[in-house]
């Protein structure tokens, strides 16, 4: 996917319904720049060698944190939010509706190096999709 025209956020979120089922729709030096909705339970997952960035466009989006004592945390994060999931950091998004971007290497597995229990039907374990 290359392109050198611009892309509208709120078009290319109207073009999908499905949740955490993320959208590249940009690509810069090796990173991905992803779109998805969001809602429900994602998948305790863990990310070893990189950080991944959040922006919420929409929502709210919960992101609960395992530290490594095993304490968990949640992060919530509304409209206009960023956050940063530092790497080796085990995760669990969740949302109860709206969307988010993501900054990412290109290549990543939205449910990470590894992840605990079955992943929900809702949840695409993808490197993401280009944007139809």
């Amino acid at each position: 996917m290359t392109t050198t025209d611009p892309v509208n956020l709120t078009t290319a979120l109207a073009s999908f319904d499905d949740v955490y089922s993320p959208r590249i729709v940009a690509r810069m030096n090796d990173y991905d720049v992803r779109i998805a909705h969001t809602k429900g339970e994602h998948v305790w997952h863990v990310h070893e060698d990189t950080d991944e960035f959040f922006l919420v466009l929409d929502g709210r989006f919960d992101v609960a944190l395992r530290e490594a004592d095993g304490t968990e945390r949640t992060v919530v994060l509304h409209r206009g939010d960023t956050f940063v999931v530092p790497k080796g950091t085990e995760h669990k998004p969740s949302s109860p509706g709206g969307s988010i971007l993501m900054l990412e290497p290109s290549g990543t597995s939205t449910t990470g190096d590894r992840h605990d229990g079955e992943i929900p039907d809702h949840v695409d374990s993808t490197t993401g999709h280009d944007l139809a």
